[in-house]
This record gives C-alpha cells, structure tokens and sequence, in this order.
C-alpha cells in the first residue's frame, strides 16, 4: 500500500475510533438475544456505564496499535499489531452499538483518551519491539481481568452485552498470547503497577462521563 493510501486508512480508523461510526467485520455477539426490554432504569444505566468504559478501551487500543505499528521494527510484528486492531475495530463497533441499543453514549472525552493511548504507544513502541510487545501483553492482562469483572457485575437478563464482553474477553486472551509468543518481554513490576493505576483512572471517569 502506498504512503498516501496508509495514512488516509489510518486517518480514518482514527477519526471513527474518537468520533463514531466504526464498521465490525464480524456479527456483534448476542445479535439474537433481547436489546434491552428486560431491563429496569438502573440496570440499563449500569450495563450502559461498563459498556462505554469498554468502548472507551477500544478506543485506547486503536491509538496505542496504530501509534506501535508506526515504529514497530519488523514488519511481521507490524503485521500481527494490524490483525489484532482489525479485532479492535469490531470490539469498538459492537460497544458502540450495544450503547445506542441502552440509549445511552460514547465517553465525551474520547478525544483526550486516543491522544494519551498514542502518546504511550509511541513511547512503547520506541523502546523496541519486545517491549512493545511486552506492554501489548500487559495491557491485554489487565483488560482480560476488567472484562472478567464487568461479566460478574453485568445484569443477567442482559444477554446482548454479556455476549459481547465474553467475545471480546476471548479474543484479548488470544492478542495477549499473540504478542508473548511474537517475543514480548516482562514489564517491570512498577510499570505494571503505573499501567493499573491509570487503568482505575480511565474506568472510573468513562463509567459516567
């Protein structure tokens, strides 16, 4: 692909990744399942808060995949990074749909959000490909763990996104393994730990806002 058709693909993965309107190659998970009827107020409110905050991680996962495979070293790995953000893509559009379904909206400060996840994958990412990789499989971890705790927390009656979250579950697992085999070094446990704490910022902020 040439340049100029690379940047205008990436431009656009960008704009739909902040601003809505991602496409899914794959059918959303639980297409067959009730919406939303079942729902009491408070449910859908809570269903509509876990989502948007796993909408808001695949916001941060197309920056963070985009910025490393900008200067990833070895194009097999700049390879595996574009499987695993195509991925990204459905995950952000399954999550944007199920929020429209709930009624309710995207993070407002999904801007602040792609631009800080680029900004930390840049830095990834120059500090070499197994570092990179190594923080793709941390990150793959931690948000592993949310999805397994938003499946413990998600109204029973709402199939829709409890399928959703379980295949997006599945599939993190898969990008996580894919970046260790690939190389991916251990992080240092402070790094781990800082990586934590700005996690428990984001969810926290993107649950209501």
């Amino acid at each position: 692909m040439a340049l100029i058709d690379r940047f205008i693909t990436e431009f656009d993965t960008a704009l739909r990744s902040v601003v809505g309107g991602a496409h899914a190659h794959r059918p959303m998970p639980g297409s067959n399942t009730p919406s939303s009827g079942l729902l009491d107020t408070k449910e859908r409110e809570h269903a509509a808060g876990l989502m948007r905050v796993n909408h808001v991680g695949e916001v941060c996962a197309q920056a963070l995949y985009q910025a490393q495979k900008l200067v990833a070293r070895n194009p097999e790995i700049r390879q595996m990074l574009d499987d695993s953000g195509q991925e990204e893509m459905d995950h952000l559009a399954w999550c944007e749909t199920r929020l429209q379904e709930l009624g309710s909206h995207t993070s407002y400060l999904n801007p602040i959000w792609y631009a800080g996840s680029f900004a930390i994958g840049l830095v990834a990412g120059l500090a070499g490909d197994k570092w990179s990789l190594g923080f793709v499989a941390e990150t793959e971890k931690q948000v592993e763990n949310h999805l397994e705790s938003h499946l413990e927390t998600l109204p029973l009656e709402d199939e829709r996104s409890r399928a959703i979250v379980d295949q997006m579950r599945i599939d993190e697992i898969e990008h996580g393994q894919a970046a260790i085999l690939a190389g991916g070094a251990d992080l240092p446990k402070p790094i781990q730990s800082l990586m934590q704490v700005m996690s428990k910022v984001m969810t926290s902020t993107a649950y209501k806002i």
